[in-house]
């Protein structure tokens, strides 16, 4: 499937302020999933300096840098891209430790796997309702991740929050409630309690939750499988993700796929941000 997409960001500050360099992750990424047709940025005023780099994860960046004072930024992207992945369910498991839960990589693989693999500070009632649902399915890996994107949901409400961190899991779970980056960050929790490798995803999704009424940025979760690679779920929408997702950027920690991150100093003063999204199928 074929998507255009068009992403404008419009940054405003009540008084003028000098803006640290901004790394922009708002390139969607090249991998076997997706392939990106065409791609272009406006930085409206131009900035001091640009370069294009990949970040620690892989990422495509844009990262800007100021030598002015601006009371506003304003960024709009535009890109066409082609997702590949028709049957999300094309894959096997090639190693007999991943096949049963808890995962048992093999060493070579859970040493290049270690920051997707942490559970510090993984809440115990996360781990009890993480083991309640792998019995559930008697401890089988494939199972487990499509019951678990099943479970939240159908099992969880399911609300829009435009702006801040996602919730701790462990408050997302006891509320059953939470925005498609707080239950995203959930599923990646409960995955690494059972020794699954597993990142967040910022991106587009042609399909959103009814509680969102027009296209914006969107999170899920990637977990890694021998055999299959990093395999795409979206708990919000209860599903194994398909060609109907643009992946822009991947992290275990979700602040390393913020779609722009960056500072500014000045002396007091607010700021806002307004943004539109607008994402439609194109011909092939």
């Amino acid at each position: 499937m074929r998507f255009r997409i068009q992403h404008s960001l419009h940054y405003r500050y009540e008084r003028p302020v000098f803006l640290e360099p901004h790394t922009l992750r708002l390139t969607p990424r090249q991998e076997a999933g997706q392939r990106l047709i065409q791609h272009s940025l406006r930085v409206e005023g131009a900035p001091q300096g640009r370069c294009e780099a990949l970040d620690a994860n892989g990422n495509s960046t844009v990262v800007l840098w100021f030598d002015d004072l601006r009371q506003e930024l304003n960024l709009a992207v535009a890109m066409e891209v082609e997702t590949l992945r028709v049957n999300p369910f094309n894959w096997i498991i090639t190693d007999p430790g991943a096949l049963t839960l808890p995962v048992r990589y093999r060493p070579e693989t859970a040493a290049a796997l270690q920051p997707f693999l942490g559970r510090e500070g993984c809440d115990p009632l996360v781990e009890a309702w993480a083991a309640e649902q792998a019995t559930a399915v008697n401890h089988g890996t494939q199972a487990f991740l499509m019951a678990l994107a099943d479970t939240i949901h159908h099992g969880f409400h399911h609300v829009g929050r435009l702006e801040g961190d996602p919730l701790d899991p462990a408050d997302t779970l006891a509320g059953r409630s939470g925005a498609c980056r707080d239950t995203a960050m959930l599923y990646v929790a409960a995955c690494r309690s059972l020794g699954l490798a597993a990142r967040f995803v910022s991106g587009y999704s042609m399909h959103h939750p009814p509680e969102v009424t027009e296209h914006e940025l969107h999170a899920w979760a990637e977990v890694y499988v021998p055999g299959g690679g990093w395999r795409p779920y979206d708990p919000s929408l209860g599903l194994a993700v398909a060609d109907g997702h643009v992946v822009l950027a991947t992290a275990a920690d979700h602040r390393l796929a913020a779609p722009v991150d960056g500072r500014y100093r000045g002396t007091g003063g607010s700021s806002s941000l307004d943004y539109r999204v607008s994402l439609a199928a194109a011909a092939e």
